[in-house]
């Protein structure tokens, strides 16, 4: 949202339009996790580095009246794009620049887990668009460096999105043992073999230290790559690369495990637009003063950030229901592994500040069913059930008070009248699978964002839509759901979404010129 809508939105006239339709609790939804961006609910804070840059913590003491808060585009990313991207930004293993490199997040590591790291395998996934004849690999490392690694070829069909519609191979030459950095070139196979995806699954690292120097044990965990090349290598020694190299959306698609949250003041972009600030959020009326559900950034944040956050906010006396740990982590396409690594680590920093605190997560993006991942070495694919069975193993289950999750039951463009009949057994269906994957029978379970589709249609303005929400609410509550919040709750202009038809996720409209309700 653009700070003049925030300006405009959140005044007592448009507020007051906004509580008639009678909704309670509300929830702050949070979007920098969606864009790969390190948070700054708080303008205010400190640098990890003197020189300030590096993992910033926002101020836990009040002065200055929030009202907008910011995302800082990371710059050690490694995907092209995901779910919560779109086409903003790029990757780095791919941007053509060796100035530049993706890096791992260091709290996966057993600097932090207290676990090896081979238990948290970080990993790229590059996608050549089409099946190519290629038999070598040249991988430009930065430090840190992965010592031993996989280099594997896939399958199947997509591995991000069907991830167990195939299976990762090792190249006949791709187990490496004893990686020694700098660039190397690898043969993968004796003669050139048809590949799409390739994945490096790093499992033991150099631990030596980035760019940003030593002071800082996170600079000097982890992995690191500053581009990829994958193509072919000639009997003379030749190599030719497939890849296209370029700092936009145009260059060859990646993926990455996860994101160092490393960043500084120069990565700061106006044009991405800002959130609701704290303070406006709580004295604008749009809580009705009752206790509000409040996210912290997990996924590309510091436990001491999100700690301060909370412990402003108490300072501050405004009221907590619930905090929700991260946003749509299987948006970002993270194994449940690493997401619950940082939940307990995150857990136990947020306890620190209030041990009654009420933590949830992992707020799925809209599904139908279970959200599967590549087997672990048990062969389990659910991301829940998986999830479910860390926290309990590291004896973490107590921190998970409430499992939220959004619903966005259609598929975009394909809805019509007869698909009201569905939404009953969708709703219900998707509750009996989070059941069955383990989730505690006496964990509440929350919809803290919901709509018929994640694209707009003229149904989210007619009659289908008013429907639709009572048939929804009636079968959530009915199938044993605790709690559900719309979106989205504030105003929010028409615009042109599935067969050019108008439509709008907002419970009401808004003019964009001078945002009258």
């Amino acid at each position: 949202m653009s700070g003049a809508a925030i300006d405009k939105l959140f005044t007592e006239p448009a507020i007051q339009r906004v509580l008639s339709a009678g909704w309670q609790p509300v929830t702050y939804r949070q979007n920098t996790e969606l864009h790969i961006e390190a948070w700054h609910w708080n303008p205010k804070g400190t640098w990890s580095d003197p020189s300030g840059k590096g993992y910033f913590t926002g101020s836990s003491e009040p002065g200055e009246m929030l009202r907008h808060t910011y995302g800082y585009p990371l710059p050690h990313r490694g995907a092209t794009r995901n779910d919560g991207t779109d086409a903003t930004g790029y990757g780095r293993l791919t941007d053509g620049d060796l100035s530049t490199y993706w890096k791992s997040n260091p709290y996966l590591t057993k600097a932090f887990t207290g676990e090896e790291d081979a238990a948290h395998p970080q990993w790229v996934v590059i996608d050549l668009a089409n099946p190519l004849a290629i038999n070598a690999i040249r991988i430009a490392w930065a430090d840190p460096y992965a010592k031993r690694y996989l280099v594997q070829y896939w399958t199947g069909e997509q591995p991000i999105t069907q991830p167990t519609k195939g299976a990762w191979i090792t190249f006949s030459g791709g187990a490496i043992e004893n990686g020694q950095g700098g660039t190397e070139t690898h043969s993968l196979s004796p003669v050139p073999m048809p590949v799409r995806y390739l994945r490096i699954w790093m499992t033991e690292s150099s631990n030596t230290c980035d760019t940003h120097g030593s002071a800082d044990k996170r600079n000097c965990v982890g992995f690191a790559i500053r581009e990829l090349y994958v193509g072919t290598v000639s009997a003379s020694g030749e190599f030719h690369d497939s890849v296209l190299h370029t700092p936009d959306q145009g260059q060859t698609t990646t993926w990455s495990s996860s994101v160092d949250p490393w960043h500084e003041p120069a990565n700061f972009d106006p044009r991405l637009g800002d959130q609701v600030g704290f303070d406006l959020f709580y004295t604008s009326g749009v809580t009705r003063g009752l206790p509000a559900m409040i996210p912290i950034a997990m996924v590309f944040n510091i436990p001491e950030d999100a700690a301060a956050e909370i412990a402003y906010l108490k300072k501050r006396n405004y009221p907590i229901s619930y905090v929700e740990m991260g946003e749509e982590p299987d948006g970002q396409f993270m194994l449940p592994e690493d997401y619950a690594a940082l939940y307990v680590q995150f857990a136990d920093a947020l306890h620190k500040v209030d041990p009654a605190l009420k933590l949830g997560g992992p707020v799925y993006t809209g599904q139908n069913e279970d959200i599967v991942v590549w087997p672990d070495a048990q062969g389990r694919t659910s991301w829940t059930r998986r999830f479910v069975d860390y926290l309990r193993d590291h004896r973490h289950l107590k921190d998970l008070a409430f499992f939220p999750f959004e619903h966005y039951p259609y598929v975009p463009c394909t809805v019509t009248w007869n698909s009201l009949y569905d939404e009953p057994r969708l709703v219900s269906h998707i509750m009996d699978v989070w059941h069955d994957d383990g989730v505690p029978a006496d964990v509440p379970m929350f919809i803290t964002e919901s709509n018929i589709s994640w694209q707009t249609d003229e149904s989210f303005v007619d009659i289908f839509g008013a429907l639709w929400l009572a048939d929804y609410a009636g079968a959530f509550l009915t199938s044993g759901g605790k709690a559900l919040y719309y979106f989205h709750y504030l105003p929010m202009g028409v615009h042109h979404g599935c067969n050019n038809s108008m439509g709008t996720f907002g419970m009401f409209t808004t003019t964009e010129k001078d945002y009258q309700i």
